[in-house]
């Protein structure tokens, strides 16, 4: 199923004192342009958002940005470990002094260590962004999530528009194909008339060089490769819709080769029906070439 390019997520977390909010956007592109807007202190933080994203994503101009807050009123906590060490070596103490004299102690949990006093110290921000950092890319895994399946949902829509739009091809094609067998009685009468009325005006002139050249006037009216090109390309194209790998390009390549085979059968047309048809068949396409530049 085919992605469109087109796609936003957007998220909110909070750890310790830090809070944030993530938006990530995206509008079609020739490639993969990633715009991506954080910190410059969570260091490692772009790097590894950038390859989390060159890993799922291949085309569209891709913008993430990242608004961080701090609230003052409630400080990282650092652990004192050398306060720590210290008392760990108290306790150690204390318990051989209460067994040597036959004293019983109640346990101490490490929640009754951490509360003295000195054992927690107000941090930094700069102190160690790591973990801030490694929660951040977490969080940041389930809103690529949701930003791929808006992709997704809008690359269904497109599907079907341009499942629609092949249909009407197709129909339009056929149409010109039972046009072209119609004229078929039409021209060869026209070309014999042609030949008699330059064959009567034109004294001298080879018969044989005459009707090589009406031959190749109506080799040059006949729409016959086209029509089955035009066929051939609808298969193509419903082929690469049903694809999960990215399939834009190709998509976009195969609407010049629909383009340049309209103009063809306009050019060749020689029927005010068929040219009709033929030009149908261009809005049709032109509508296609919109709706094919958004996918991925």
């Amino acid at each position: 199923m085919i992605k469109s390019m087109t796609g936003f997520a957007s998220g909110k977390g909070v750890f310790g004192p830090h809070s944030w909010t993530w938006e990530l956007r995206s509008v079609n592109g020739k490639g993969l342009d990633m715009r991506l807007r954080v910190p410059e202190w969570l260091t490692g933080l772009e790097a590894a958002l950038r390859a989390e994203m060159s890993k799922q994503l291949s085309r569209g101009n891709v913008t993430l940005s990242l608004r961080l807050s701090r609230d003052e009123s409630q400080p990282d906590l650092v652990l004192n470990e050398a306060a720590m060490g210290a008392v760990l070596e108290a306790v150690a103490r204390t318990q051989e002094m209460a067994i040597a004299r036959d004293v019983t102690l109640a346990p101490s949990s490490a929640a009754d260590l951490v509360a003295l006093k000195g054992m927690l110290d107000a941090g930094s921000e700069v102190d160690d962004p790591g973990p801030l950092v490694a929660q951040l890319t977490t969080e940041f895994a389930g809103l690529l999530a949701d930003f791929i399946e808006m992709r997704q949902t809008e690359g269904r829509a497109l599907a079907a528009i341009l499942q629609e739009q092949l249909g009407q091809v197709a129909t339009l094609t056929a149409q010109a194909a039972d046009l072209a067998e119609q004229r078929k009685d039409k021209m060869a009468e026209a070309l014999r008339d042609n030949l008699a009325r330059v064959m009567d005006n034109a004294q001298g002139a080879d018969p044989d060089r005459v009707a090589q050249e009406l031959a190749l006037i109506a080799v040059k009216a006949d729409i016959t490769e086209e029509i089955d090109r035009l066929k051939a390309h609808v298969v193509a194209a419903r082929d690469l819709l049903a694809q999960d790998a990215p399939v834009g390009r190709k998509l976009d390549f195969l609407m010049q080769e629909f383009n340049r085979e309209a103009n063809t059968l306009c050019s060749k047309a020689q029927s005010a029906d068929l040219t009709a048809v033929g030009l149908e068949l261009k809005a049709v396409i032109d509508q296609m070439r919109e709706q094919v530049q958004n996918v991925e």
